[in-house]
């Protein structure tokens, strides 16, 4: 295992960033080259109202930090909210999705164990046009690769419930 030997910092303002349609951005802040392939680190910042595509994943554990705003979250059977202080654990094969339940954009640390997974969002971002809805049926196609499968059928209860809109549609 090789692992950075220097210490370092990344600042709030610092880390590449993609968006993933108009509602949710990825800032990469630590990868699994600093870690030695443990973990990886991101920053999802979520427009109100945005919902990320209910998911998946059969390789990756994936933990929550909510720096601010609200993160409301299904895991399971379970609906949540998360307020700023809170962390949300996501843990591999359960069937989970997280959205923007405030009236401003929310912003959460995402830490991803193993972390190959932050690699999915460069190549998901390739596939998003300027100011549109991402094409699902390459997204889907690009997600499997990753051990990633959606639950679309979620959506028409959660859309409702809390009016949000799918990750990518104004």
């Amino acid at each position: 295992m090789q692992v950075r030997k220097e210490h370092f910092s990344v600042r709030h303002d610092e880390g590449k960033s993609v968006w993933l349609g108009p509602g949710l951005g990825v800032v990469f802040k630590i990868s699994g080259e600093d870690t030695g392939g443990s973990f990886s680190l991101v920053e999802h910042p979520i427009k109100p109202g945005t919902i990320v595509p209910p998911h998946t994943h059969t390789r990756e554990d994936e933990t929550s930090f909510v720096i601010e705003g609200e993160m409301g979250a299904r895991i399971g059977d379970k609906i949540l909210t998360a307020t700023p202080g809170t962390y949300v654990f996501k843990p591999r094969n359960v069937p989970h999705t997280f959205w923007n339940a405030g009236t401003k954009t929310t912003r959460i640390i995402e830490i991803i164990s193993p972390p190959g997974f932050a690699k999915y969002f460069e190549e998901m971002a390739e596939l998003v046009p300027a100011g549109g809805p991402p094409d699902f049926n390459k997204v889907d196609k690009l997600a499997r690769q990753y051990g990633l499968s959606f639950h679309m059928d979620w959506l028409p209860e959660l859309t409702a419930k809390y009016k949000l809109k799918l990750l990518g549609n104004e």
